[in-house]
């Protein structure tokens, strides 16, 4: 059998475009079923009242989700996208078992580690071979597609498992959905995905840089983390982004049961945020192709801040923190799919793995930053103020993109980590 001509683009390589949007819709959905329900089961299957306690099982989450993108981006091209997508859905499936035999918190903490992990993995490589399959040409585009199937699925399992919760047991909703996403991903996974090594090659090859080889972790963190002002920029507005999102992850449940909403109403709210996200991303990510990736990134950071303030400012009504969802999943809608697509405008296609692994390490520790700043300051300030902080941290990462990220054009030259 003839094997088919590789070829950049996303009409080219829309079958395997499409499964990898699909198979991200999954990952998404994973997270969502515990966006409405998960802190809410710490409080009342375990008794929980410490919200810093509630949230530790998105500080693990985070915790792990980093690390996880931090080795799969540096051991991408020697293990292989398609096999580490692989092992991150097999790595799923113990998920749902340990929360439904949970005698204790702990083992809901010890299953979130795994679904860190899960999302380490699988995300990473959806989204590493999107953009091997698309080519520079549209590259924000496919980030947008990616990211929009991966909240629109978290989105919808929020919405979903909340309204299911009002009328069964949480946690049984939770247990029977997520055994019944990692198989089938697991499944698909194995069936049909193809592997995106050969597409590299292709880029590679046109780039006309210096770079033959994958960099070193031991380069690319660095650069990644201080040295390249683009990527700099563009690490700690993911970190800050995901800092607020672990706050809405974790503390609007909580703050909108605080003020007597019911599971419905907190899934509608805990859906509406990714679902806005979700949806704006595809329309962001083809803009960012069009005006460049600054101006949208500053945009949604500050708009994002703007959220959080009409949230903390609704008292818990589900009228204003309808409003703050919508507003704050189009700041973040602006931004997601931009930040990679400006790490990726920068760095050679070999490089390009890594360099975002460690971009989504620290995007991702923002988990842990966040669950432990809205734990205490909700703990010691209230819900308000704890909401009020974190406006302010991400107005301040606003801030630094625009006074420190380059005015870079959306295909500029990239940076060769292996010139001497």
């Amino acid at each position: 059998m003839s094997s088919r001509p590789v070829r950049l683009g996303l009409r080219e390589n829309a079958a395997q475009f499409g499964l990898l949007v699909a198979i991200n819709a999954f990952v998404g959905a994973m997270v969502g079923l515990e966006r409405s329900t998960l802190p809410l089961i710490g409080r009342d299957d375990f008794g929980l009242s410490s919200r810093a306690a509630v949230l530790s099982f998105i500080a693990a989450f985070g915790l792990a989700k980093a690390f996880t993108n931090l080795g799969a981006g540096a051991y991408a091209t020697r293990i292989g996208r398609r096999r580490l997508l692989i092992a991150g859905w097999a790595l799923a499936l113990p998920v749902p078992l340990l929360i439904a035999v949970a005698p204790s918190w702990g083992w809901i903490v010890a299953a979130n580690v795994l679904l860190g992990v899960n999302q380490g993995l699988a995300w990473s490589m959806t989204v590493v071979m999107k953009i091997d399959l698309v080519g520079p040409k549209r590259r924000g585009f496919a980030l947008g597609l990616n990211e929009a199937a991966g909240y629109g699925g978290l989105s919808l399992a929020a919405a979903a498992s909340g309204w299911l919760a009002s009328a069964f047991a949480a946690r049984d909703v939770l247990v029977i959905i997520g055994a019944a996403i990692a198989f089938a991903a697991l499944i698909v996974s194995v069936v049909f995905v193809r592997d995106t090594a050969t597409h590299v090659e292709l880029e590679q090859s046109g780039d006309g840089s210096s770079a033959e080889t994958e960099p070193p972790l031991r380069e690319v963190f660095p650069e990644a983390t201080w040295r390249e002002p683009a990527v700099r920029s563009a690490s700690q507005a993911g970190l800050v982004n995901n800092l607020n999102d672990a706050l809405a992850w974790g503390l609007v449940p909580l703050f909108l049961a605080a003020h007597s909403a019911s599971a419905a109403e907190i899934g509608l709210v805990a859906g509406l945020y990714p679902a806005v996200w979700g949806l704006g991303q595809i329309w962001a990510g083809h803009w960012s192709d069009q005006v460049g990736r600054k101006p949208l990134i500053v945009g949604g950071m500050l708009l994002q801040a703007a959220a959080l303030l009409v949230l903390a400012a609704s008292s818990g009504r589900i009228g204003g923190a309808s409003l703050a969802a919508v507003l704050l999943g189009a700041g973040t809608a602006l931004v997601y799919p931009t930040l990679i697509a400006a790490i990726s405008d920068v760095v050679t296609p070999v490089a390009r793995a890594a360099m975002v692994g460690v971009y989504r390490y620290w995007r991702d520790m923002g988990y842990v930053v966040g669950a432990v700043i809205a734990g205490v300051l909700a703990d010691t300030l209230g819900f308000g103020g704890a909401i009020t902080v974190v406006a302010g941290l991400t107005a301040a990462s606003g801030v630094w993109v625009a006074l420190d990220m380059p005015p870079r054009a959306p295909r500029a030259p990239r940076v060769d980590l292996n010139e001497p």
